[in-house]
């Protein structure tokens, strides 16, 4: 009788389990970056892929139709961010990230006038900001700002970058 106690504990062990937290199930998260549209009709898309409950990579891809605003009329970079909220997946986050972009500056020519310069230059960059989920999981509204350096070409690497942004998202 003691030996059939013991076998169904074992059995039933690995049935039961304890969590700290709910198992995730939306690792995805797609977000629109709303402000910057709002600024200067920037289109940006976002997306985020979560591998733990604090850590997450991603990457930015965004249109501009003005080449010659601050950061170019392309640019596309990866990034990796890690969360310091009281809640999984949300709150204080802190990131790193890469970005390619591309454009036109204005060059004054005394023969021509103004002549525009096509560039494209990748920098990196460190960036912070705060992410709000809704309570099913399923919505975000995020602010973040970071500031980055040019690494490429040797023309651009005295000067930064800026990146902004308040994004609303769904997760999947």
């Amino acid at each position: 009788m003691k030996n059939l106690y013991v076998v169904i504990a074992l059995l039933s062990a690995g049935v039961l389990s304890a969590q700290a937290y709910p198992r995730f199930t939306n690792n995805n998260e797609l977000k629109f970056n709303i402000g910057l549209f709002l600024a200067n009709s920037t289109v940006e898309g976002s997306y985020e892929y979560f591998f733990s409950e604090d850590t997450s990579i991603g990457g930015t891809l965004y249109f501009d139709s003005d080449a010659t605003d601050y950061n170019g009329n392309f640019g596309i970079g990866p990034n990796l961010r890690a969360y310091f909220g009281y809640r999984p997946r949300s709150g204080f986050f802190a990131e790193a990230f890469g970005l390619y972009y591309t454009g036109e500056d204005e060059i004054p020519d005394n023969n021509l006038g103004v002549r525009n310069n096509d560039y494209s230059t990748t920098a990196l960059g460190l960036g912070v900001g705060n992410k709000w989920v809704t309570q099913s999981e399923k919505f975000s509204l995020e602010i973040n700002a970071g500031i980055g350096r040019n690494i490429n070409p040797e023309d651009f690497q005295d000067t930064f970058m800026f990146r902004a942004g308040l994004s609303i998202g769904i997760r999947f």
